[in-house]
């Protein structure tokens, strides 16, 4: 686990460093910079084009780290042509995009027809995404997943930020901001070529005729195959957020966007993890060495929860704090219960630990079509059952209720046809530690008003009891005596 917990270090730095910028962006600079059907608008642009990007991607980046220990000699020609397929992914999609073009229009024509005058910057942040994400996954191969992070999630934020107060001075108009988010992802996806070039992994060589005899065919199969499977989390992302806008309006769409990135930040941690731990798990099972990925599964599974439902309770335990500080916050708290919900399906998805990365990596792979064509329907089916009903807290449902599903299948089967299993006594005891700092903070701290002084203390107290709780339940014992030897080292 250290090459693993090191990585996982860097990336989460950078991962909250970006979190930081995101909160300053979403919480005060948007709300205080643009109008609410702005903001729906600037958000639904975006989910728009990353819910395109890994069709466009054709599943190449799990390929991309999957076969690459069997193509390392020729590693540059495996770049190559994975660039070239996401090329052609791009073309496919971008064609389907205008054959379907008047569907998406009468999608959004009644309550969001803004977002048909952007169809173009659409388009071009798929292109820069699309590209973005293969030089990630190579980038993963070598376990470099710091910096890609940081230019992902900080770069791209600082950019967002900088455009955001580029439009608030005046200096350009609302069409100009609008446009000027394809510029902002094509400055990423400029430094991450800077940066591979820099470290010598960023070759062009077109000698495709070297490969072992079936592997092209067996690396598009592979990925054509967990493209279905890698759309499924993304679907949930971003498909509730694209049906408020079309089903409510923009301005819903804002409330709900605000909302969910709050509560975004819980499974941060999971990301920087699931990053550092995939080319393992591919190794693991190249090497047939299933009793190593089960300690994997158990281990991340108890150190990912210890850390996202710290989140968790921090951020539902301030919710009320979090938005005392939202410019216009009588508009945006009308989104407080889908923090909840939200929050919720991530602390799911993170109990569940690394099952879909296991399946994906496995030799039943192709599981991931069932698995993914259920919870798409799914998901789908429940938005346009839950947002009549309950408007965007209706969507933050059926995303909690469709991640529960979906997590559950991927368990069942991991454990059927692996006989893997992330749980341990471990998992019960954070459970049932988190359930009691919640109710705890709650009872102690009941009238405490709204504001700065309300969030330090209720801070500090959940860290605290969380931190003490830990170490008298002996949760991740061995992790506690490995930090005790390394403090005790370092002094003199």
């Amino acid at each position: 686990m250290k090459p693993i917990a090191r990585q996982s270090v860097l990336t989460t730095i950078s991962s909250y460093l970006g979190v930081l910028i995101g909160y300053f962006n979403v919480l005060w600079l948007l709300p205080y910079a643009l109008d609410p059907e702005q903001i729906g608008l600037f958000r639904t642009i975006q989910d728009l084009a990353l819910l395109l990007v890994p069709f466009a991607q054709l599943g190449l980046g799990n390929g991309i780290t999957r076969f690459y220990p069997q193509v390392k000699e020729k590693q540059f020609s495996f770049f190559s042509l994975s660039l070239l397929l996401s090329l052609l992914g791009f073309l496919l999609v971008s064609i389907l995009f205008f054959v379907f073009r008047e569907y998406l229009v009468s999608a959004f024509a009644q309550n969001s027809p803004e977002v048909i005058d952007f169809f173009g910057v659409v388009l071009l942040i798929t292109l820069f995404s699309v590209i973005n994400t293969i030089l990630d996954s190579f980038c993963r191969s070598f376990l470099k997943v710091a910096i890609p992070t940081f230019f992902r999630e900080v770069l791209l934020r600082l950019l967002v930020s900088i455009l955001v107060l580029l439009y608030f001075l005046k200096w350009i108009v609302f069409i100009q901001l609008m446009w000027g988010l394809s510029l902002v992802y094509l400055l990423a996806l400029l430094g991450m070529i800077i940066y591979m070039k820099k470290i010598g992994i960023f070759k062009i060589e077109l000698n495709f005729k070297s490969f072992p005899e079936f592997f092209l065919r067996d690396f598009i199969k592979y990925s054509l195959i967990t493209l279905l499977g890698t759309t499924g989390s993304l679907l949930i992302m971003k498909i509730d957020s694209l049906m408020v806008s079309s089903m409510v309006g923009l301005d819903a769409n804002a409330i709900y966007s605000i909302a969910f990135a709050i509560a975004i930040v819980i499974e941060m941690p999971r990301r920087a993890v699931s990053q550092v731990v995939m080319p393992v798990i591919a190794e693991h099972f190249a090497r047939n060495q299933p009793e190593k990925i089960n300690v994997l599964y158990k281990q991340v599974a108890v150190h990912q929860l210890l850390i996202c439902l710290l989140l968790f309770l921090g951020i539902w335990s301030n919710v009320d704090n979090l938005y005392h500080f939202v410019p216009n916050n009588a508009v945006y708290e009308a989104g407080k219960w889908v923090v909840l919900w939200i929050g919720l399906g991530k602390v799911i998805d993170i109990l569940f630990s690394v099952n879909g990365e296991i399946i994906v990596y496995s030799k039943y792979y192709i599981f991931n079509i069932t698995a993914t064509l259920i919870m798409s329907i799914t998901v789908i089916l429940l938005n346009l059952l839950l947002i009549p009903l309950y408007g965007i807290e209706g969507a933050a449902i059926a995303s909690l209720l469709a991640m529960g599903l979906y997590n559950i299948i991927k368990y069942i089967y991991v454990k059927l046809r692996l006989d893997l299993d992330p749980f341990s006594w471990d998992v019960a005891k954070i459970i049932l530690l988190g359930i009691a700092v919640y109710v705890i903070q709650y009872v102690v701290l009941l009238k405490m008003e709204s504001g700065l002084t309300d969030l330090i203390i209720r801070s500090i107290l959940i860290s605290a009891i969380y931190l003490a709780g830990i170490y008298f339940l002996k949760i991740a014992e061995k992790s506690q005596k490995e930090l005790i030897q390394k403090v005790k080292g370092l002094r003199p």
